[in-house]
């Protein structure tokens, strides 16, 4: 079981993601630089938080071009478990590996604060270890956090059961006051047609130790390392 953590000039939360799965997981892990196709014969990718190119022309928009993007996109095609955290869920949808997009937060303004998620399904690689209506408390950190998708995704979205995480309040219900960037259908994460990509705004790497405030968002990384066991 290898990890691989993607690096783009302007990633900075690569090194949160790796500390998570090689000291708290205990599982191989490596950095995969953005100019290079080869994912190292990784078992999961993570493309983690950050600025990848500096958000030019808008997030993720330069990063989808990079040498390991087109692997990635492989990689996914053929069933490998692919993570993407805030900007890396950016990239995801600007690499066509998720449907949507994410546009700048209701009020224009970057958020940096703890919110709380209702996990929608238990039934994907990335929330085995966990069960439906349970309510994570992870932070954001974002100014482009604001899902959207057309109606007929959305539709799509809701009817498969790919809703992963919608914002919630710390009861579990979904209401207006607890979306902090006015996502479509307060979602905070989907899961592609295959359930193997995961894209989530939230930062599990930075809820996995008691330490930050709360330990919720292990479970994410704890499912993956399940899934992955019972793949092999």
């Amino acid at each position: 079981m290898k990890f691989g953590v993607l690096v783009f000039p302007g990633s900075n939360c690569d090194q949160d993601t790796w500390h998570v799965v090689s000291d708290l997981a205990h599982q191989p892990v490596v950095y995969l630089w953005h100019d290079s196709p080869s994912l190292e014969n990784c078992d999961a990718i993570l493309v983690p938080g950050g600025f990848a190119y500096g958000d030019y022309l808008r997030t993720g928009a330069i990063a989808r071009f990079s040498p390991v993007m087109q692997s990635v996109k492989r990689f996914a095609a053929d069933g490998g478990l692919v993570l993407g955290i805030c900007n890396g869920f950016q990239i995801l949808c600007e690499a066509g590996l998720l449907p949507g997009a994410l546009l700048r937060n209701a009020g224009l303004r970057y958020i940096c604060k703890q919110v709380y998620l209702r996990t929608e399904t238990a039934d994907s690689p990335f929330t085995s270890e966990m069960t439906r209506g349970q309510v994570l408390k992870i932070p954001i950190g974002h100014m482009e956090g604001n899902y959207f998708c057309d109606p007929t995704t959305l539709d799509d979205l809701r009817h498969h059961d790919r809703v992963a995480f919608r914002y919630s309040c710390p009861d579990g219900q979904i209401t207006p006051e607890a979306n902090p960037n006015g996502s479509l259908d307060n979602i905070a994460g989907i899961l592609n047609e295959g359930r193997n990509v995961l894209g989530m705004m939230p930062h599990p790497d930075r809820s996995s130790e008691i330490l930050l405030g709360s330990a919720d968002g292990f479970a994410i990384f704890r499912s993956l390392v399940s899934a992955l066991a019972q793949k092999a």
